[in-house]
């Protein structure tokens, strides 16, 4: 059984679709919903340095908007802090498989991990 971890929020409907997903192929993941638990920086950096900082952020958000975000020119480590500061940020779900790490939807990612041998 493959060791995959989702970060999401409740409310979110990429997150639902996420578990739904790997529900109906009968996989259990490790949800970890992060209202309730805050991702972990060292966590968030396994994302960031594997997709960079910018695709782990939603600029779609309405938090992106009203935080201006847009107008402002950030770094990394800026986009970061940012990300550790506001959950809401993130563009979720983040999914984890061993090394391999997704950010949003992707579901032809996760169609390929599961297809892998054993």
């Amino acid at each position: 059984m493959p060791n995959i971890q989702v970060f999401g929020l409740d409310d979110s409907q990429a997150t639902r679709a996420a578990l739904r997903f790997f529900r109906e192929r009968r996989i259990v993941v490790h949800y970890v919903d992060l209202r309730k638990k805050p991702i972990a920086a060292g966590e968030l950096r396994r994302f960031t340095d594997r997709l960079g900082a910018a695709a782990c952020l939603d600029t779609t958000s309405r938090p992106y908007r009203e935080q201006g975000l847009a107008h402002l020119s950030t770094d990394a480590a800026g986009i970061t802090a940012r990300l550790l500061a506001d959950v809401r940020l993130l563009r979720l779900p983040l999914v984890r498989y061993g090394d391999d790490v997704t950010a949003g939807r992707a579901d032809d990612t996760w169609k390929a991990w599961l297809a892998r041998p054993k």
